[in-house]
């Protein structure tokens, strides 16, 4: 027996067909990525094995009907005891919710003792920026002395976009050459995740790092075109970046959490700790939410704490 035909058998052929429907539903009509399908049915299929040794028989969908809340909290309890964890049992009980409701959308079952079931709390980790210190050396074009001039000025001077603007990686490397901040530029407008438009100001040392990468780049950026370039004249890549930001942290001693993304946390948590309002910060970062930006309290607090204990007099005496 093939590992697809073990799938199918654990459920009866109504479901197998269901499932088939529904993937088909989210592939053509919502256009989910073909990854995020994947996982779906797997969690679904998943679901679908337990039930069959839960029930004692391969589940139809009148076996789907009858489901209680117990049973998904049965469900969880097994997937921990194989060693899951809360992120992977939320995401797998969103597929196996999705699966459900589009059920109770065709008439064929009733999908609310899945909805009853509170998805298992996540523990929240805080963002892990570089210290201002560090950010102003992972910016500068001279620590990258293995680096080609113009490439050493180009990293540099979209790592100056993330932590001088809290741009994400991928909304520096949208730039275009028409949108280039040159000396004099006092705001870019950015388009977000979600389709959401910010503003946010520009400081001199953003603009005096692009003019900097500009002279030196041996390719002249089309006004319609990207602004940050490849060696080979094409768009630049996330991935190098990265790649440049992994070989300055090594050379620098620090952690493996000093990632372009990290200099964006920086900013945020540099700019609260400097007295930055929150509600402004939310708009700078373009986060949907506040509750979001929130998160950067908790780091400054942390920070706070780690002070304390490194420096007060009375932090390690013994109780």
């Amino acid at each position: 027996m093939s590992a697809a035909d073990s799938l199918l058998v654990s459920a009866k052929a109504d479901v197998n067909a269901a499932v088939g429907d529904w993937l088909d539903h989210l592939g053509s009509e919502r256009r989910l990525a073909d990854r995020t399908l994947v996982a779906y049915e797997r969690d679904v299929r998943q679901f679908l094995r337990f039930l069959t040794n839960h029930l004692a028989e391969p589940p139809g969908l009148d076996a789907l009907e009858e489901l209680r809340p117990s049973d998904f909290r049965g469900f969880l309890a097994s997937r921990r005891q194989s060693g899951a964890e809360s992120r992977t049992l939320a995401r797998g009980l969103a597929g196996i919710r999705s699966f459900l409701r589009y059920l109770e959308t065709r008439g064929e079952v009733n999908a609310a003792a899945s909805a009853a079931i509170r998805p298992p709390r996540q523990k929240r980790s805080l963002p892990k920026p570089v210290s201002a210190g560090d950010a102003m050396t992972l910016v500068d074009a001279d620590a990258a002395m293995d680096a080609e001039p113009w490439v050493a000025a180009r990293n540099a001077a979209v790592l100056t976009l993330l932590y001088g603007c809290g741009l994400r990686i991928s909304e520096a490397l949208s730039l275009t050459g028409r949108m280039a901040p040159r000396r004099g530029t006092r705001s870019l407008r950015i388009v977000g995740k979600g389709g959401r438009e910010r503003v946010v100001p520009v400081l001199p040392v953003v603009c005096d790092a692009v003019e900097s990468y500009l002279a030196l780049c041996p390719y002249v950026p089309q006004p319609d075109g990207p602004l940050f370039l490849g060696v080979r004249g094409g768009p630049l890549s996330p991935r190098i970046v990265q790649l440049a930001m992994a070989g300055l942290r090594r050379a620098l001693g620090l952690p493996e959490s000093a990632t372009p993304h990290a200099l964006r946390h920086s900013f945020a948590t540099h700019l609260l700790a400097g007295g930055g309002d929150l509600r402004t910060i939310q708009e700078l970062l373009g986060h949907a939410s506040l509750s979001t930006t929130q998160i950067y309290t908790e780091v400054d607090a942390a920070r706070l704490l780690e002070a304390y204990d490194r420096a007060h007099p009375r932090a390690h005496q013994q109780k």
